[in-house]
């Protein structure tokens, strides 16, 4: 490592060091910011096939303040013929790599690991289909946009149009991409400057509502049961009281397990290289399960464990995602990434396009059938979006991996949406046979205002009715 890099990185741990909102040490919190930069630009670079100028400007931009400056500071290699990123973070440590696979996207290797681990990571043994691009919508992409009256049409790409004007449903907002279903049909579609149909982005907390259907396709394969214990290998000692928690639990963010930070921040797992199975599946219980509703990473990476547990077989275990949904309704350039331990990350780090989000939000839609097949059986598509037994005590109420809204958000009884950091949206309306997508780059922490996607919502049923 040069001498030049080496102080930049001295200087950055010196730089974390007065960071109040940083609970780590200095290096261990610099380890983190480098690995928060490699995983990002090798999603970006390989996911989405972005420029690095275009990743830093959009993911490595207005994110968690303590984050930004450090992050700026920090070299970065990105190396296309071994598609990985390499991200130096202190003089005496190897840089921070995260690496790409086939299908799976990107994984953040943990702190101290080199290149040669990169060759030990799980891999997908299945192949991907022929592309479907050509095939009619909703499995391809050919006749996918109808044609609405002309008002209606007017109307309605307005409204789209000021979904990108960073002001009329969130001062500052950042829309990437928006699309509008009804009747199965693209009415309206509009993506910002860099970003088009086949572009994919990361879903951020939108994926847990992914996850949420990989585990109810667990249900309907009888590999599960939600009222009987989760089947997590690390709580299957007697003595242990977690495993009591149900499967129901996890999917109702009432697993009363403990949680670091705020409940909707996992930064060891998703850039610091811990798995799955020694961090989110160590957590220790702090209130009954069942008796308090607190918004989890945990909760949805410890669902998708015991699924991996139910499979038995971790080669079928991560086909199970592309052979059981992704594939089979058209959505071929979603990346699921995992840890380095083989466990879905599908808590946030999922990377889908905007039509890919509509594609799941047409298989709600239409009661979790695809083309004749049932993917997902009625009963799930009834318990996502049926309130769990603990609820948050503001904002909109929460299902299974979904959140609930209806009327005293404006909109008809019976909506649901997927929803996740920086604007990711999948408005589900049954009653109004409507579907929409909204993606974003919204701001995240203090002065950054959230697109308000139930108005804008509720303007786009006013609009096509």
């Amino acid at each position: 490592m040069r001498l030049s890099t080496l102080a930049l990185s001295s200087a950055v741990i010196a730089l974390v060091a007065g960071s109040a909102a940083a609970q780590e040490t200095p290096r261990h919190f610099a380890a983190l910011v480098a690995g928060y930069k490699a995983s990002f630009l090798c999603s970006g670079t390989f996911d989405a096939g972005q420029s690095e100028a275009q990743i830093t400007a959009d993911d490595l931009g207005l994110i968690y303040p303590e984050y930004r400056e450090p992050i700026a500071k920090l070299p970065a290699t990105i190396d296309r013929e071994a598609k990985t990123v390499s991200v130096p973070f202190a003089p005496d440590m190897p840089p921070r790599i995260a690496a790409f696979r086939p299908n799976l996207g990107c994984t953040t290797l943990p702190i101290g690991a080199g290149p040669d681990a990169i060759a030990k990571l799980p891999t997908l043994k299945v192949s991907a289909p022929a592309s479907t691009d050509g095939l009619a919508w909703p499995m391809g992409d050919r006749d996918a946009v109808a044609k609405l009256p002309k008002a209606k049409a007017k109307a309605v790409d307005a409204l789209v149009a000021s979904a990108f004007d960073h002001a009329t449903y969130g001062q500052g907002s950042e829309t990437t991409a928006a699309i509008v279903v009804k009747d199965g049909k693209i009415v309206a579609e509009r993506y910002r400057e860099g970003y088009d149909l086949h572009t994919p982005q990361r879903t951020w907390s939108a994926g847990k509502s992914l996850a949420g259907t990989l585990i109810g396709i667990g249900v309907r394969d009888g590999l599960l049961k939600v009222d009987e214990p989760a089947p997590v290998p690390e709580w299957r000692k007697p003595a242990d009281p977690r495993g009591q928690i149900t499967l129901a639990n996890l999917l109702h963010m009432g697993s009363g397990l403990y949680a670091e930070k705020a409940g909707n921040r996992t930064d060891q797992i998703y850039v610091g290289g811990a798995t799955v199975a020694e961090k989110a599946a160590a957590q220790p219980l702090e209130a009954a399960p069942g008796t308090r509703w607190q918004y989890a990473n945990d909760d949805t990476l410890l669902a998708l464990r015991a699924l991996r547990s139910a499979v038995g077989d971790d080669d079928r275990y991560l086909a199970f995602p592309f052979q059981e949904l992704f594939w089979k309704i058209g959505m071929r350039r979603t990346y699921p990434e995992t840890d380095w331990n083989g466990d879905f990350i599908m808590s946030s780090q999922v990377w889908t396009t905007a039509r890919d989000l509509a594609r799941f939000g047409l298989l709600y839609q239409n009661d979790g059938v695809w083309n004749g097949e049932r993917i997902i059986p009625s009963e799930w598509v009834k318990y996502v979006a049926t309130p769990a037994p603990a609820q948050p005590d503001k904002g909109p109420g929460y299902g299974a991996q979904f959140w609930i809204f209806g009327p005293k958000d404006g909109l008809p009884e019976g909506t649901y949406a997927a929803r996740g950091n920086r604007g990711q949206y999948v408005f589900i309306v049954p009653s109004k046979k409507l579907v929409v997508v909204r993606r974003g780059f919204d701001a995240v922490g203090p002065g950054g205002e959230q697109f308000d996607v139930a108005r804008f919502t509720k303007d786009v049923i006013a609009a096509v009715e």
